[in-house]
C-alpha cells in the first residue's frame, strides 16, 4: 500500500471477478470521448451502463440529465467517472460517495486541496473507493524514469510544457474562470510526473504567473523548485505556443542524463532512446480503478495540486495581453 492508498471495507460483490462493474460517465466531453470510452470498452471488468450529459450522451447508451437523476434511477451502477470541470466536481463526487458508489476523478481532482482531502475522508467513512487520477503518471516512460532516478540521483530538472490552447482546449471557457487552473490544467500533468519519479520531494520557491487582463487564471508561468542535496527544478508552462507541442522533462545527474518527451510516452537515457511498451494511460487508469475496487482501497494523492496551490500563494502576478478564442 502506498502512502496515498487507504483501505476500506469491500462492499458486497464490489470488484467480484465473475461480473463486470457497471460504470457511468458524468460529463461527456472531449476527454470522455477520446479516452474514457475506449478504455472502458477495452476493460472486461467494466461495462458502460449510462452517461450523464445535458448536451447529449453516447449513442446506444442510457443518458440522464443530472447525476442526481442517475443515482436515483440506477442503484445498480456501482461506479462513476467524473469528467466535468473541476469547479463542480466536489459536489458531484460527494453525492456519488454518499450514494455508495465508487468514484474516479479526472485530473485535477478538484479546485482546492481541502475539498479533495474531504472527499477522501468521506469515501473512507462510506466504505467506497475513491481514485484521484493523474493520467500522465501512467505514460509508458514514467515507471522506467522513476527507476532511473532511483539509481542516478537527479541534480537538475528542466520541464517544458508548451501547447496552443486554441488547438488543445477549444471552447473550454471554464479553464479561464477561477478554479479552472488556466495553463496549470495541462501543466499539472508535468507536476504529476515530476512527483512520481523523483526519489525525494521538492518545494516551490518562486513563481511568475502571466494572467491575461480578461482572465482569472494564468496563460503561462515560470516555476522554480528546490530539493534535498542541491536539487534544482525549473518549469515553464505556456498556453500561447504556436508550434509543435512540447511536453518534455530533462533530468541531469552526476552520472547521466534522461529525457522524457511526448508527455512521458518517449524516453531517452544519455541520448539513446529506450523501447517502451504498455497498455496506454487511460486503459491503465481503469486497470488501477478496478484493482482499487477489488481491494476495497482508495488512492488520493494531492501533491501535484499542492504545488499548484503554492504557485498561486507565492506567485508574482504579471498582467499580459487579453486572451480571445
Amino acid at each position: 500500500m502506498t502512502a496515498t492508498e487507504t483501505r476500506t471495507p469491500d462492499p458486497a460483490g464490489a470488484g467480484a471477478p465473475h461480473r463486470a462493474i457497471d460504470v457511468a460517465i458524468v460529463g461527456v466531453g472531449k476527454i470522455a470521448r477520446d479516452q474514457h470510452l475506449p478504455a472502458i470498452a477495452a476493460d472486461p471488468r467494466f461495462r458502460l451502463a449510462a452517461t450523464v450529459s445535458r448536451s447529449g450522451g453516447v449513442a446506444g447508451v442510457e443518458n440522464h440529465p443530472t447525476l442526481e437523476a442517475l443515482l436515483d434511477a440506477r442503484p445498480d451502477i456501482g461506479a462513476v467517472s467524473l469528467c466535468q470541470p473541476p469547479q463542480v466536481r466536489h459536489e458531484a463526487a460527494r453525492s456519488a460517495i454518499l450514494a455508495g458508489r465508487h468514484v474516479m476523478l479526472e485530473k485535477p481532482p478538484g479546485q482546492t486541496v481541502a475539498e479533495v482531502q474531504a472527499l477522501a475522508e468521506l469515501a473512507r467513512a462510506q466504505g467506497v473507493s475513491l481514485f484521484a487520477t493523474w493520467h500522465s503518471r501512467h505514460a509508458a516512460g514514467v515507471a522506467p524514469a522513476r527507476d532511473w532516478c532511483a539509481a542516478h540521483p537527479p541534480r537538475r530538472v528542466r520541464i517544458t510544457w508548451k501547447e496552443d490552447v486554441r488547438e488543445w482546449h477549444p471552447g473550454q471557457t471554464w479553464i479561464w474562470q477561477a478554479g479552472g487552473l488556466g495553463v496549470f490544467d495541462p501543466g499539472i500533468n508535468a507536476l504529476s510526473i515530476l512527483t512520481a519519479i523523483l526519489p525525494a520531494p521538492v518545494r516551490l520557491t518562486s513563481a511568475d504567473l502571466a494572467f491575461p487582463s480578461n482572465c482569472e487564471t494564468p496563460i503561462a508561468c515560470d516555476l522554480v523548485f528546490a530539493g534535498a542535496q542541491g536539487l534544482a527544478v525549473e518549469a515553464r508552462f505556456d498556453f500561447r505556443w504556436q508550434g509543435t507541442p512540447a511536453w518534455d522533462i530533462e533530468i541531469e545527474a552526476d552520472d547521466g542524463r534522461l529525457r522524457l518527451s511526448d508527455g512521458g510516452a518517449a524516453l531517452a537515457a544519455d541520448e539513446a532512446a529506450r523501447p517502451l511498451s504498455g497498455p496506454g494511460e487511460y486503459p491503465d487508469l481503469y486497470r488501477r480503478f478496478g484493482d482499487l475496487i477489488a481491494a476495497g482501497a482508495s488512492d488520493v494523492d494531492v501533491t501535484p495540486l499542492v504545488h499548484v496551490a503554492d504557485a498561486f500563494l507565492l506567485g508574482r502576478r504579471l498582467t499580459v495581453e487579453p486572451f480571445h478564442e
